[in-house]
């Protein structure tokens, strides 16, 4: 297969996914082992680039994803005749966080964290498509823990978490499977946030 046709079915791939898919399953369905393909996205981009296309590739963690340039964000909001989307609560930002830095996390070690109920900030954050569940802890109750998602990343223009900035004076807090919530010693800091607009 020539470079041509090796970058069109790579293209092609992302194109009809949709959604972002996998380094692996694009070089499964393309025959391109996986090493060549990040060059090949690069390729790609540049060609876009070079001919002022609206389009580009853009890398989430280890899955790729066909979207707009966002030079022609304006553009777009008006052909969809979209709102301005509404910024997250102080509240919101304060549990994404959490997540974000901790994950996976439970509701319980959010709500441990803030000093306040959290379990409508977190089922909102569920419904906007920026964390997800990520499995069950094995203790009593097996709660449900949850992780961000590549909209989260999207969102926020990261690649991968490892890109998000470090937090001044606090330390990420990590969970033992095999603990409870009360065994879970919190940063003394971090007891903040109150009830207000937690609903956001």
């Amino acid at each position: 297969m020539e470079i041509k046709e090796k970058l069109g079915a790579v293209e092609a791939i992302i194109f009809a996914s949709g959604e972002p898919i996998e380094i692996y399953r694009i070089s499964e369905a393309s025959g391109i082992d996986v090493g060549a393909i990040p060059s090949m996205i690069r390729l790609l981009n540049e060609r876009y680039e070079d001919h002022g296309s609206g389009i580009r590739i853009k890398k989430l963690e280890s899955s790729y994803q066909m979207c707009a340039c966002e030079d022609y964000a304006p553009q777009i909001r008006a052909a969809l005749e979209t709102k301005k989307t509404t910024p997250l609560s102080n509240a919101a930002m304060e549990v994404l966080t959490i997540i974000a830095y901790n994950q996976p996390v439970s509701k319980g070690f959010v709500e441990n964290v803030r000093g306040v109920d959290s379990s409508s900030v977190v089922n909102n954050l569920v419904e906007k498509g920026l964390v997800e569940e990520a499995g069950r802890l094995d203790i009593p109750g097996k709660p449900i823990v949850y992780k961000t998602t590549a909209i989260f990343l999207r969102s926020f223009g990261l690649s991968s978490l490892s890109e998000l900035p470090p937090l001044p004076g606090h330390e990420t807090v990590e969970i033992d499977e095999n603990d409870s919530i009360d065994d879970i010693e919190m940063p003394e800091e971090s007891e903040t946030g109150t009830s207000e607009n937690d609903d956001q």
